[in-house]
C-alpha cells in the first residue's frame, strides 16, 4: 500500500464547534488525511457553513449526523446532505429497512451515480458494550447485532456501514468486498484509548478490511498533529505490507 492510499483512508474527526477552528485544521491537515468528519456538535453550532469551510480547503466531507427518524424525514435530510456535496452521509440502521430504503431511493433518484453521496448505516456505536445493549432490551451479542444490521443495510440500499473494527471481518464475510466499512474506535499505538470500548490500531483495522478510519483525538491532541497523522500513515503502510 502506498502512502497516498494509506492517507486517503484517514477521516479526521473535526470535534470543534466553530468555523475558525475548521479553517485551522483543514489548512493544517488537508494534505495529510483523506477526509474530514463533520459531526453533531459542529453541525449544530455552524450548520452547512461547516461543510463549505472544509470544501474551501479542497477537503472531502463525511457528514456524521446519524439520522434516525420517520422515513420521509430521513430521506429529505439525506437529499439535503447530497446537495451540500458531501462524500459520505449516515443514518442509524436501527431505524429499519423502510427508512433506509426511502433514503437510498431518494438520493439515487436525484443524483447521478458519480455525484451522489455514499450512504452509510450506523450499526452499534463503538462506545456500546453487551451491557449497554441489554439495558435497552437487546439481548443478542454485539457482533451478531452488528452483522444483522449490516446485512439489513445492504439489502435496503446502503453503500456501507459504520462499525467497530472488531466486526470488520464478520461484516466482510456477510456483505462482500464492495460494501464500505467505516471504522471509528481506531487508536494508533502511540495514543490513549479514551472512551472507546471496541478498538484496534489503524494497521490492524486496514488489514482486517476497513475502507476508512475515523480518527480524532490521537491527531488533535498530539503535540504535533501533522507528525501524528504521518505516523498513522506509517503504521498503516508498515502493517499491511
Amino acid at each position: 500500500m502506498t502512502r497516498d492510499e494509506a492517507k486517503n483512508k484517514i477521516i479526521f474527526a473535526l470535534d470543534v464547534d466553530n468555523l475558525k477552528d475548521i479553517d485551522c485544521w483543514a489548512e493544517k491537515l488537508s494534505r495529510k488525511v483523506g477526509m474530514f468528519k463533520v459531526g453533531k456538535e459542529l453541525f449544530t453550532s455552524a450548520g452547512p457553513a461547516a461543510v463549505e469551510a472544509v470544501k474551501k480547503h479542497a477537503g472531502e466531507v463525511f457528514l456524521d449526523l446519524k439520522y434516525h427518524d420517520i422515513p420521509n424525514t430521513v430521506a429529505q435530510a439525506m437529499l439535503a446532505a447530497g446537495r451540500l456535496g458531501v462524500k459520505l452521509a449516515n443514518l442509524h440502521a436501527l431505524g429499519g429497512p423502510e427508512m433506509m430504503e426511502k433514503a437510498s431511493q431518494a438520493v439515487r433518484k436525484e443524483f447521478s451515480e458519480s455525484e451522489r453521496p455514499r450512504l452509510l448505516a450506523v450499526t452499534i456505536l463503538t462506545s456500546s458494550t453487551q451491557d449497554t445493549l441489554k439495558a435497552v432490551g437487546i439481548e443478542h451479542p454485539v457482533e451478531e447485532m452488528v452483522v444483522r444490521l449490516a446485512k439489513l443495510a445492504k439489502e435496503s440500499g446502503m453503500d456501507g456501514v459504520v462499525a467497530s473494527p472488531l466486526e470488520i471481518e464478520a461484516i466482510r464475510a456477510a456483505c462482500g468486498p464492495d460494501f464500505l466499512i467505516v471504522t471509528p474506535g481506531v487508536r494508533p499505538s502511540f495514543a490513549a484509548v479514551d472512551d472507546q470500548k471496541r478498538i484496534m490500531t489503524p494497521a490492524e483495522a486496514v488489514k482486517a478490511g476497513a475502507d476508512y478510519l475515523v480518527i480524532g483525538r490521537p491527531i488533535a491532541k498530539a503535540a504535533d498533529p501533522i507528525q501524528a497523522a504521518e505516523l498513522i500513515v506509517d503504521e498503516i503502510v508498515a502493517g499491511v505490507q
